[in-house]
């Protein structure tokens, strides 16, 4: 019976990594549609979340089984619990690269992003997949130190979102209103991503450590930190 029980904790593991790295796909692609007004791409993205979404509802069930009828207790219940809101987490990161995909078919033919963006739209894009693909690096290794560096990744994309709205800002900017609505809506779609990317980080600290990692006092340095200086 307790190799059947953790072989189902193994279970629920597995299953968040397939959830994380089908997110990590679908924000990928999302981005390759928005930029090439490709209307076959974003329906195939759209279309995928549907697994994201059964893939959490799947995991729900396992979790709640597992409450009801092992009842576990201490690092296992910890182990339960945190899966559950770390599936909820990338069931919302599977969400938002759909919209990336539904605002490109909303605005098929056109594009929804002018040319003089294309470059920031695409590495948020490329840096919300490598954030989401190290969040499923942590998830297999259980790795806090890389696990607590996610956070700090992630302020490489809150420096593309502020470049975002200098540029919407800029009384240069000559794209209409609704091109502005549509690039207010995309940086705040690949922040949050991020976001939710950083939160399942976290959640696997707390799973190995028991604590918050706000409460960690982490020696790791940035990544881009050369060494001596």
């Amino acid at each position: 019976m307790r190799d059947a029980y953790h072989e189902e904790l193994d279970s629920i593991g597995d299953g968040l990594v397939e959830m994380a790295r089908l997110v990590g796909s679908a924000i990928g692609r999302a981005t390759t549609a928005i930029l090439d007004s490709d209307l076959k791409l974003a329906e195939a993205v759209i279309e995928a979340d549907q697994k994201v979404d059964d893939l959490q509802h799947e995991l729900e069930a396992r979790a709640i089984t597992l409450l009801a009828r092992q009842q576990p207790v201490a690092t296992d219940l910890r182990i339960v619990v945190t899966s559950l809101r770390m599936s909820a987490d990338l069931e919302r990161s599977g969400d938002l690269a759909q919209h990336v995909a539904k605002l490109a078919r909303l605005r098929y033919p056109e594009r929804a992003v002018p040319h003089d963006l294309h470059a920031t739209i695409l590495e948020m894009g490329q840096l919300a997949q490598r954030l989401m693909a190290k969040a499923a690096e942590v998830i297999i290794t259980k790795d806090v130190d890389l696990a607590l560096q996610l956070e700090q990744d992630d302020d490489a994309m809150d420096l593309l979102h502020r470049a975002l709205f200098q540029h919407l800002m800029d009384d240069r900017w000559k794209h209409g209103i609704e091109t502005a609505v549509d690039v207010t809506l995309l940086g705040r779609y690949y922040e949050r991503y991020a976001d939710h990317a950083v939160a399942v980080a976290k959640r696997v600290v707390y799973l190995v450590t028991g604590e918050h990692p706000d409460d960690l006092q982490s020696d790791i340095q940035p990544a881009t930190q050369v060494d001596g200086a």
